[in-house]
């Protein structure tokens, strides 16, 4: 159980921290609710560890490195750390799961660029898939199925914030649009990151990365359908209030430069209204076949690993493995 004192420091990061899921979360049984609080907010904690830091390097192997004390039962003396281990130990945690999000937080530190789409899902398979398939673990839920349809959620919540940040990261130097796609519109990636500014072509590179967040938040429905009946109301308050996002910045004529897409408290409130409307619809309505969809081939490592395939694990911890050590090793090099 995850101590009174760390939940509520928990609570109090994700309400400033986090408001999307802040209020999707009001939707969720306590038994999911208050360690999914503990998770975000060792993700949010983790996100603003390399973020923050101008030595990228060594913040995410300190990340690591709290990480191997939290599944060693012995975690760092702070609230987060603490609850997080509980969560861990709770719920048995797949642990290439977080792995994989600390994956993509190097693969920030390390400045890659992603040519395709299929490179974008892949980072957003990393970086918010694992979090989806890690809630879905939290739910009780290790169904491939399921967890295929959870990670289709994660990654079209990713591409909106993608959208939804793309002023704001040119300005910082850092890109996650795909370089095809700029191209295909006549954009050079290199020449927008040295003068980052709105332009039609920009925007219908952004509208075509929402495109493929809309076909994904069709696609996971089902999976919220197969959840335990309490925890569905939370995961459809989820899918819309991110999909709200993408829909403001489509009004706001896809220009992420002079304002940033936000959704207020009654837009959130009805999406939360419509959730729980949502969630006796489907009660009644048969079982679609798009739930037993093949997953994203991006984020097929995932699946694997929160349905306990031994045999299938071992390449996946390895490769992990590596990708730290090219990049604690261009970090001694200086690069």
């Amino acid at each position: 159980m995850i101590p009174a004192a760390d939940l509520a420091h928990c609570r109090a990061a994700i309400r400033t921290g986090s408001r999307s899921f802040f209020a999707a979360s009001h939707l969720l049984p306590a038994r999911v609710r208050d360690p999914a609080l503990a998770l975000y907010t060792f993700c949010r904690l983790a996100d603003d560890a390399v973020d923050l830091h101008r030595e990228k390097a060594q913040a995410v192997a300190a990340l690591r490195d709290r990480l191997e004390l939290a599944y060693a039962k012995t975690p760092r003396d702070a609230p987060a750390d603490r609850a997080f281990a509980a969560m861990i130990s709770d719920h048995e945690m797949p642990r290439e799961l977080p792995e994989a999000l600390l994956e993509g937080l190097a693969w920030d530190a390390a400045g890659r660029d992603y040519e395709t789409l299929s490179d974008v899902r892949a980072y957003s398979a990393r970086v918010a898939a694992a979090v989806g398939a890690m809630m879905t673990v939290l739910m009780g839920v290790r169904d491939a199925d399921a967890l295929a349809r959870a990670c289709d959620l994660g990654v079209a919540m990713q591409l909106t914030n993608i959208a939804r940040d793309v002023g704001e990261d040119a300005v910082e130097g850092r890109l996650y649009l795909p370089r095809q796609m700029m191209e295909d519109e006549g954009l050079d990636p290199d020449d927008f990151l040295a003068a980052p500014k709105p332009s039609a072509a920009l925007g219908r590179v952004t509208r075509r990365l929402l495109r493929e967040a809309q076909r994904l938040y069709h696609r996971s429905e089902p999976g919220i359908s197969a959840l335990p009946l309490s925890c569905r109301p939370g995961i459809f308050a989820a899918r819309h209030i991110y999909d709200g996002i993408g829909q403001q910045v489509r009004r706001n004529q896809y220009d992420s430069f002079s304002q940033r897409a936000r959704t207020n408290k009654w837009q959130k409130t009805a999406w939360l209204m419509q959730s729980v409307l949502r969630t006796g619809v489907t009660c009644a309505m048969p079982q679609s076949a798009v739930l037993f969809a093949a997953p994203l081939p991006e984020v097929e490592f995932l699946v694997t690993a929160a349905a306990i395939d031994q045999d299938r694990r071992q390449p996946r911890a390895a490769a992990v493995i590596d990708v730290f050590a090219q990049l604690e090793a261009r970090d001694r090099l200086g690069a």
